[in-house]
């Protein structure tokens, strides 16, 4: 009897672990396997036309200054252990523009997040130069003609949940998904006017996705049960739909401009 039973628990360890094997990633989105461990890399764009986009006759110098470009919603990560005081989105979200305008080889972005940093150094040259007698002058700061500003405006969660399941003879699977929605704003501000020129709103899915099996068993006249259990749970990571809303709003912003004649786009053949 007790070999049986092994062999049976043998049996249903194996076809376990088998389906285990055979998860397949619940968001589909390119994002390796949580059980697949990746070195670091080296961030690209998400938004490939970004990339594609023709350069323009001549690039518009814009800024970004600190705290133009933040997370305004306040979000707390969810927790319904705990109060969490972790925020649900970056505080520096800024980053991702400048990265996003910069890469996009249409803009040329100056340093306004660190200005006391930068005007200090360049202060320190001066006094320098001056206490050692060197004629070299320091080139002017370049000035920019657009302001870049806006934010994260919204974070919603369990905007859209939902779940399948099956269970025969002891044997049973299910599937549970969760939606969330972050929504970004970018405006583009004339210096000389303080006109907005653009303004840009992009809403981007969050999605969590789990798929779990379990199986369970009588034996010995059902006086004694086994039942084994796995899962496995993908969240989407929010930096990297948030890094996805903000190269969007980009591009959103460059092909407005060029409808509204703003700027002008080089031919492929220039």
């Amino acid at each position: 009897m007790k070999k049986a039973i092994q062999q049976r628990l043998l049996y249903l360890s194996v076809l376990l672990l088998s389906s285990c094997a055979l998860l397949v990633d619940p968001l589909d989105n390119g994002v390796p396997p949580l059980r697949d461990i990746e070195p670091a890399r080296v961030s690209s764009l998400l938004v490939t036309a970004l990339k594609e986009l023709n350069p323009p006759v001549k690039k518009p110098v814009v800024a970004v200054y600190a705290k133009s470009f933040q997370d305004n919603t306040g979000q707390r990560r969810s927790n319904s252990q705990y109060a969490s005081f972790s925020t649900a989105i970056t505080s520096s979200p800024d980053a991702y523009l400048i990265r996003a305008l910069k890469h996009s080889n249409f803009f040329d972005v100056v340093e306004r997040k660190g200005l006391d940093d930068l005007t200090k150094e360049r202060q320190l040259i001066r006094t320098t130069r001056q206490n050692f007698e060197e004629k070299q002058k320091l080139k002017p700061l370049l000035f920019a003609g657009l302001l870049m500003q806006g934010g994260v405006i919204g974070y919603e969660t369990n905007v859209k949940s939902g779940g399948a399941g099956a269970r025969y003879l002891g044997i049973g699977a299910s599937k549970e998904y969760r939606q969330d929605s972050i929504t970004v704003s970018l405006r583009t501000v004339s210096v000389s006017t303080g006109k907005v020129l653009l303004e840009v709103l992009v809403t981007k899915s969050v999605l969590s996705a789990s798929i779990s099996q379990d199986v369970f068993k009588f034996y010995s006249n059902n006086t004694e049960l086994v039942e084994i259990e796995s899962g496995i749970v993908e969240n989407e990571s929010v930096n990297i739909a948030l890094q996805a809303a903000v190269e969007t709003a980009v591009l959103e912003t460059i092909l407005e401009g060029l409808e509204l004649g703003y700027w002008e786009q080089r031919s492929e053949n220039e």
